[in-house]
């Protein structure tokens, strides 16, 4: 193997060096590399964000792409409007693990938040807790489960299950 300089610090790796020893660059022996994934931002922006932006993969420093955006989409993400599998969104995130006011996910948490797993003041997943649930399993002050029927929770959430119903 032969000894290249590395394209940031300048000493010396072997040109099949992942990383370098010496200042941690990803690739150090490759001068175009510029990260694997994709990132997109759109021009036009609302406030200090952009309208959109995509982001997944690592950058040419080997950090994880983040999408920060009104709408945002990637791994991670935040924004208004979130599609991630880390999310954190000030309206409404769809993903795997979101934190948002009105979070859908397989772990969702919010102020209303639907999910697998599902934290929130109103939570409707297959194990809830919140204030009402709906769910197979959980905790609530008005709980409508598997084993567990409050009234408040049958008639909180009955209009929600019928409108369900006439859809199929």
């Amino acid at each position: 193997m032969e000894s290249v300089k590395c394209r940031e610090c300048g000493k010396d790796v072997s040109s099949k060096a992942t990383i370098c020893p010496a200042c941690g660059v990803m690739y150090p022996a490759n001068p175009k590399w510029k990260g694997w994934g994709f990132e997109k931002k759109s021009e036009r922006m609302v406030g200090a964000l952009p309208l959109l932006h995509i982001a997944f993969g690592v950058d040419e420093n080997g950090r994880v792409r983040k999408a920060n955006g009104f709408i945002a989409i990637g791994q991670f993400a935040k924004g208004y409007f979130v599609l991630a599998q880390f999310g954190f969104a000030y309206i409404l995130g769809i993903g795997q693990f979101i934190l948002a006011p009105f979070a859908l996910s397989q772990f969702a948490f919010g102020l209303l938040s639907i999910g697998q797993l599902a934290f929130g003041i109103i939570s409707v997943g297959q194990f809830a807790i919140g204030y009402y649930a709906l769910c197979q399993m959980g905790f609530a002050y008005n709980l409508w489960s598997m084993k567990h029927a409050d009234p408040s929770a049958v008639s909180f959430f009955k209009p929600f299950v019928d409108s369900l119903k006439n859809l199929f």
